[in-house]
């Protein structure tokens, strides 16, 4: 079994401290969050710049180039709803260390982004969504399905879609988590890989009970089979929490020392 992959959530334009820093091109602050998040065991960071309508080609490029030359070609995840920062993202990325992440695709407008995995190689975080939040497990499969067959008439490798069922807040929608789990478990069971924005499980909730919610997610979606989230690494409970099921489940080999490698 593969290890879990984590993608570092916190280079996020809808932080002050980020924007500020990617208004003023200041790469201090984004450094800053790149190198906290690579100290706690981040395999990729997310680079969000937003809608970014105005500029975003040369933002991505700028981003992109700032943290693999700082950061040893640090793989990165392209996050963005303009496609064409995307593509310019694309153009200057170096995959020494790692594929790059189009984050995201979806079964609706933005499908065309899977277009833009297979021409560059890369892999692409598919949402089981077309519009909204999809309904039911029938609905997200039938997603699934589409964007599968989308990426491998494109001569795609499957396993280069990371199929998310969206993770949805638990404040207010208690009663579609297990729905959510048994979407990963069948998308699992298909031979695909899946991913998840985990911190939408407990968004709403106090601070205090936030990481709590979201590390035993994490144990109860891996069980399942989910195999990647964009999350918060510097979280200690959560990291210590996916270490400890990466080894129950094979990953990674025992030693009393797993917590710190």
């Amino acid at each position: 079994m593969e290890k879990f992959m984590i993608i570092g959530e916190r280079i996020h334009c809808i932080s002050p401290a980020i924007r500020k820093a990617i208004e003023e091109r200041n790469p201090e602050q984004i450094f800053k969050r790149a190198k906290e998040q690579l100290d706690a065991g981040a395999h990729y960071l997310d680079f969000n710049i937003g809608p970014a309508e105005k500029g975003g080609e040369e933002l991505m490029q700028w981003g992109v180039q700032l943290l693999q030359k700082e950061f040893d070609n640090v793989p990165i995840a392209l996050d963005t709803t303009n496609k064409k920062a995307i593509e310019a993202g694309l153009k200057v990325y170096n995959r020494t260390k790692g594929k790059p992440i189009i984050n995201s695709a979806d079964a609706g407008d933005r499908i065309g982004n899977i277009d833009l995995a297979a021409e560059y190689d890369a892999m692409c975080i598919a949402l089981c969504a077309k519009e909204g939040i999809t309904r039911d497990n029938d609905e997200r499969m039938a997603y699934c399905t589409e964007m599968l067959e989308r990426a491998m008439g494109l001569g795609m490798d499957p396993t280069d879609l990371l199929f998310d069922p969206l993770f949805l807040v638990i404040k207010g929608m208690q009663d579609k988590q297990k729905e959510v789990l048994e979407a990963i478990k069948m998308i699992s069971e298909m031979g695909l890989r899946t991913c998840c924005g985990l911190s939408n499980v407990s968004n709403g909730a106090p601070k205090e009970i936030r990481g709590i919610m979201d590390a035993t997610y994490a144990a109860m979606a891996m069980q399942c089979g989910l195999t990647s989230a964009i999350m918060n690494p510097c979280d200690k409970r959560l990291m210590e929490t996916i270490k400890t099921c990466d080894v129950i489940n094979g990953a990674v080999l025992y030693a009393d020392s797993y917590l710190d490698l």
